[in-house]
Order: C-alpha cells, then structure tokens, then sequence
C-alpha cells in the first residue's frame, strides 16, 4: 500500500525551532515526528510512502535515507515553488495510480490507518476525509435574551465544539486530474470544487487520539504524547 506524508511546510508558527530543524524532523524523544509517522504507517502495511518536501528538502531526504532502516520503500518529491496541499500530487502522478492515503507531515494519531484506508477504498468517492471534533474555551459568557429584551441566562464561557478536517486522506488516483498543474492548490479548493461540482465526499470522524503540532503549546503536547502513545514499549498501534 502506499501513502504520501506532506512535508513542504515552513513551520513558521514553530519558530525558532524550524529556523534549525525542518518542522518533520523535529525531537519528540528518541525519534522525530516524521520518524513516527513512517513507524505508524509500516505498522498498518503502507510499504512504499512518497515524501512531498520544499523546505529544507536536502536534510530531510539526507536524515530518512531510502527507507531501509525503517523497514519501508522511502521515495521523494520537491517543489520548486510552494503547491499547497494538493498540488504536490501532480509531481506524484506516474507513481499513485492506485488508490493511497495521505496525511499532514505535522499530525500524530492513533487512528487505525489500514481500517481508515480499506474503507475509503470500498466507497465509491474519489475522495474520503478524515474529521475530528475539538473543543475550544470561548474566553466571554454567552448572554441569552428573553423576547422583552431583558437578559434570561447566562452561561459562562462556554466550550465551542466544531468538526475540523484532521489532514488525513484516502484517495482514488481519479483525483489528480481535477487539480491543476504548476499551482498552487489546496485541500480547500478541492473540497470546493468537488462540492461546487456534486462529487461526493465521504468523511470518517477520529475517535481515537489525534494531534496537530502547529504551534508551540502543541509541540510540547507531543512530546508528552510520544511517550505515553508512541515511545519506547509502544508498536504504534
């Protein structure tokens, strides 16, 4: 099986550390976070993962090496000018043509990938999206108000819930042709041409723990989360 991991990003919202260290390759223990990713692939039977770099291209292709000691076929992709999170499959096109799974180089999860992907496979979609629910604080009280206009509640600061892509994808080769060429071309802007264009997509909601490392609090939430999911005992699964 194959997959594709996302690493072309800037990590600008993890500076200074991706001054030093492309965003993929930063320390969550004894293994960086793109190492993990690749362990947690190989354990669900992805065997041949495509890397799509810009950023610091030389130094993640020079510190994964082929894939050999990972015990996985490691194949990789450069952009020479930002593509977005979709564009980078058209560099891919020869090679994905059969059905793959991609995800963002900056997301930890114990999602089961195999059960994700099989599934994705089976429904007729070009296209399945994984989802999951956050809760975030709302910093102010949420005032109601009767129909006299005098206020009749009030609840306090209370948590928004929203369901957010969780940047982890099954995809039939079918969707390349609708991205185009040389852009750049996000998620976004596939999801809305598909919708714009009445193609289904499906969409599977993580219960299982997920994480996206995009900002400093949450590089630190990682590498608490490295030992308790992924560290040392662990078999990523």
């Amino acid at each position: 099986m194959k997959a594709v991991i996302l690493a072309g990003g800037l990590g600008t919202r993890l500076r200074p550390f991706t001054e030093v260290i492309p965003k993929p390759l930063l320390p969550l223990g004894e293994k960086s976070l793109m190492e993990v990713q690749i362990q947690t692939l190989k354990s669900y039977g992805f065997d041949t993962i495509y890397v799509a770099t810009n950023y610091m291209s030389d130094y993640i292709e020079a510190f994964l090496g082929d894939g050999s000691r990972y015990g996985v076929t490691l194949k990789f992709s450069r952009e020479t000018k930002p593509l977005g999170t979709c564009g980078p499959l058209t560099l891919l096109a020869d090679e994905l043509t059969e059905p793959f799974l991609m995800m963002n180089g900056d997301i930890l999860t114990k999602l089961n990938l195999r059960d994700f992907f099989e599934t994705a496979v089976r429904h007729e979609a070009l296209l399945t999206v994984a989802t999951k629910i956050i809760s975030t604080p709302f910093r102010f009280g949420n005032v109601m108000v009767d129909e006299d206009g005098c206020i009749a509640s009030i609840e306090e600061k209370p948590d928004l819930k929203m369901e957010i892509l969780a940047g982890i994808y099954g995809i039939k080769p079918g969707i390349i042709n609708l991205i185009p060429r040389g852009e750049y071309f996000g998620m976004d802007h596939l999801l809305k041409r598909m919708i714009a264009e009445a193609r289904k997509v499906y969409r599977h909601q993580i219960q299982e723990y997920w994480l996206d490392i995009g900002q400093i609090e949450d590089y630190s939430k990682a590498r608490e989360a490295y030992q308790v999911h992924f560290g040392a005992g662990e078999d990523a699964k």
